[in-house]
This record gives structure tokens, sequence and C-alpha cells, in this order.
């Protein structure tokens, strides 16, 4: 096992495989979900990068290179793998996240990488996308879904330490009452049926998810805002 951000090429040809057939066949058994991603082929260090991304800003996870979408094992192609992982943490992600590489060797040779990512301790997480764009993104199941721009802005608020709220406005009340009766609602629909700005509203949901009290979660074809679990 190596650290990518701690160590350097030398270590990483210094990567030893170790037996593994049982233990990475138990992990495929899994499935794709919130915490696992399976990888074919590492050709695309912004392709990896989203999975970085997403993984941190959510509870971490992990990417089991050399394993198709349908669980087959076809193994890496060579140590340049490594390399693209380790691009993808280090040159495609903002701020560059650790990542720790285990190799396996699984059915008559074949090696797969484990490649585990913590959850960022400050959020957002961004990847470089091909145009040169940051976009943070979040894991839902087993997809990279790119986050809420106020997702976003309540995860910078966080960071900066600014989550605490020490009174409601009265704006900030009456979305409360509204999402105890009706659960959850978007940005655009609590926008329109207060009668506020977006920026306004905006500033409201940002304030109340930096603080805990409200949070996204995302339906399969959108993200909503609703009363923390923590609350």
């Amino acid at each position: 096992m190596y650290n990518a951000a701690a160590t350097g090429v030398s270590a990483m040809k210094d990567l030893k495989a170790i037996k593994g057939t049982f233990y990475i066949h138990n992990l495929i058994s899994e499935g794709e979900h919130e915490h696992q991603d399976f990888k074919f082929a590492i050709t695309d260090a912004a392709k990896i990068a989203r999975s970085i991304s997403a993984f941190a800003n959510n509870d971490g996870g992990r990417l089991l290179v050399g394993v198709k979408d349908n669980g087959r094992i076809a193994g890496i192609r060579n140590e340049e793998d490594i390399f693209v992982v380790e691009q993808a943490a280090q040159m495609y992600c903002r701020p560059p996240q650790d990542v720790k590489v285990s190799a396996f060797t699984v059915d008559g040779g074949a090696v797969v990488l484990r490649v585990d990512i913590a959850k960022a301790s400050k959020r957002p997480v961004y990847s470089r996308e091909p145009d040169g764009t940051m976009r943070a993104y979040y894991r839902v199941k087993d997809e990279n879904i790119a986050a809420h721009p106020v997702m976003v802005k309540a995860w910078r608020r966080m960071a900066a330490d600014e989550g605490l709220v020490l009174s409601l406005s009265e704006a900030e009340a009456a979305l409360l009452n509204y999402l105890d009766e009706w659960s959850m609602t978007t940005v655009e629909d609590y926008m329109r049926g207060a009668h506020i700005s977006r920026a306004a509203a905006e500033e409201i949901i940002v304030r109340l998810c930096a603080a805990g009290v409200l949070e996204f979660i995302y339906t399969g074809s959108e993200f909503r805002i609703m009363r923390s679990d923590n609350q």
C-alpha cells in the first residue's frame, strides 16, 4: 500500500501485489454502491478525479480498478494505471486528495487495485473538467452526480466555520415550518413560494445547511432540500 500524496514514483514501483482472490471477489459481490465504484480501464485522469471528488464530498469510498461494470475481473493493464490514479488525485482534484492504493492478485494472476478515498475534512473537493473548469461531485448510490451549486456554497460556508445559526429570521422559520409539513422542496419552488429573489432564497438555504439544520438529497432527477437527520 502507498499514499499517493506522500510518496513518489519510486514508491509506486515498489508497490507489491498480495494474494486476495477471496477478498476481492467478496468486495465485487457487493456491487457498485455509495461507497464503491468499479473501473475497468484507467485512461482518463479527469474521469477518475470525478469519482475521487464524489467520494470525498460524501463519506469516502473505494475504487476497484481492473473490474468491469458487470463485476468481471480484467485486471489492470500495467503500472501506468497507478500513475493515472495519482495524477487524478494530485493534479485533477482541488485541493489535492490523499488516496491509498493496494494491489491484489486474483484469478490466475490478474492484478486489481483498491483505491481508498477518505471523506474530505473540508468540502467541497473539486475535479477539473476537460474544458478546464472545476466542478464538485457527490456520490449517490452508484452514480457520481454534479453537486447542486447551493450545496457547494453551503460546503464552502461550513469550511469557513461560519455555520452557527443563533436565531431564525421570519423567512427561515417559514421554510422550516413548510418542510415540517411537506418534507422537502427545491430551491426554485421555495423561491417562488416565498416570493423572494433567488439570491435571498439561496442565502437562507446556505445558512441553514451550513448550520446542519437542512440537507440536500438527490431524488433521482434533482436535488431537494429537507430537514437534516441530525435535527
